[in-house]
């Protein structure tokens, strides 16, 4: 059980680390920010809703961090219920011997 949540969570990690870097190239293939690096620091800090502020998006583009963060807290609410999903299949599939029965 151990290694199915190891692997399930490690892949979700990477979907949304997968997601925050979609977001980061769009911003710098728009040159919202002056950099890769920037882009993806100001993505990923979004992303988790953090918000630190010391990065901010040109004027005509600001209305994305808000869409972006959105989209971080909705996709974080959706891995955690597909994370509880995979846990309760197992538990079903897999039922422990009820030690009070021993």
């Amino acid at each position: 059980m151990t290694w199915l949540l190891l692997w399930v969570a490690w892949r979700l990690i990477l979907l949304h680390l997968a997601e925050i870097a979609v977001w980061a190239l769009f911003y710098w293939w728009q040159k919202c920010l002056p950099d890769a690096e920037s882009s993806f620091y100001f993505s990923g800090v979004t992303y988790v809703t953090l918000g630190y502020g010391d990065l901010v998006l040109p004027k005509e583009w600001r209305l994305l961090g808000p869409v972006e963060g959105l989209t971080g807290i909705l996709m974080c609410g959706l891995s955690t219920g597909f994370f509880f999903a995979v846990i309760s299949k197992f538990l079903v599939a897999n039922p422990q011997p009820n030690r009070a029965d021993s």
